[in-house]
Formats: C-alpha cells, sequence, structure tokens
C-alpha cells in the first residue's frame, strides 16, 4: 500500500490542474496501480505549527481518516484544537500536522513525526487518556488510519 499526499496552494490551482493536466497523467499511469482513493480535506488548522508540506524532516507520518456523527461534528473540531492539538504539539519528536475536513463529515489529521519509536512514545503514554477526555468514541463513527513511513525518494 502506498499513501500520496498532494498540497494546492489553492483550490484555483487545484481545479486548473484537474481540467488541464489530470486526465493525460492519469491516462500514463494505468496499470500502475489498483483500487485508489482519493479524497480531497480543506485545511481546517495546522497542529502544532505553521503546516509546510515538506517531509525532508520527519521519517513517519500518521495518517488518521475519520468519519464523525453528524450532531458531533463541531464538538470533534473542539477537542482536536483544545485537547489532541496540544497533546502532539507538547510530544518530544512531534514536528508539525494538520486538521483537515471534507464534506459529509469527514476529517484528516495528519501528522508528521522523527521516527517511529517518537510516535510510539506519544501513542503509549497518552491515547487512551485523551480519547476518554475527548469523547472520541462518542464522536467518531468510523477511524481509519495508517503510520506511513517516509520513502525521501518519493519526495517532490
Amino acid at each position: 500500500m502506498a499513501h500520496v499526499f498532494a498540497f494546492w496552494e489553492s483550490r484555483t490551482f487545484y481545479d486548473s490542474f484537474m481540467a488541464r493536466s489530470h486526465d493525460r497523467l492519469a491516462a500514463a499511469q494505468s496499470g500502475t496501480f489498483k483500487d485508489a482513493q482519493v479524497k480531497l480535506f480543506d485545511h481546517r488548522f495546522d497542529v502544532k505549527t505553521g503546516f509546510e508540506p515538506r517531509f525532508t524532516d520527519a521519517d513517519v507520518v500518521r495518517v488518521a481518516h475519520c468519519r464523525v456523527h453528524a450532531d458531533r461534528v463541531e464538538h470533534f473540531a473542539l477537542m482536536q484544537e483544545k485537547v489532541w492539538n496540544p497533546a502532539m504539539a507538547g510530544s518530544p519528536g512531534m514536528v508539525r500536522g494538520l486538521f483537515g475536513e471534507a464534506p459529509d463529515h469527514e476529517f484528516l489529521v495528519l501528522s508528521m513525526w522523527q521516527s517511529a519509536a517518537e510516535h510510539g512514545k506519544y501513542r503509549v503514554e497518552r491515547v487512551e487518556r485523551l480519547a476518554l477526555r475527548a469523547q472520541t468514541d462518542a464522536d467518531v463513527a468510523a477511524l481509519a488510519g495508517d503510520i506511513v513511513e517516509l520513502e525521501p525518494s518519493w519526495n517532490v
């Protein structure tokens, strides 16, 4: 499995790419992958510090794709900002991240870490306690995630 993250300066640039270049590039890649899933998320806020789509100072990305109950969307976003964000920001080895939103109550939490070991320390010490405090089980209808080891040769 591969995860590909693309960051756009604006929706205008994204729309222009989709209108002018996407089909030609997709045709050239035909047969090189199967079961691609694509989601477009709007940046809602940063995790820790100003997000930059630069991956050279991180070895691992933690990505969490959350589908949230419609009546819990604002609570979920508030808990990301007030509970999860400060906890991640205060963890040694956490570089930066972002919180994004898509239609239909879907969210993406992307956090960049110096190493899997540093992310592992955060998980072991805090996740269960933070989930209880944030009432994550009440907010989240479905959660999918992954720890992605970055391949430097894939950086563009």
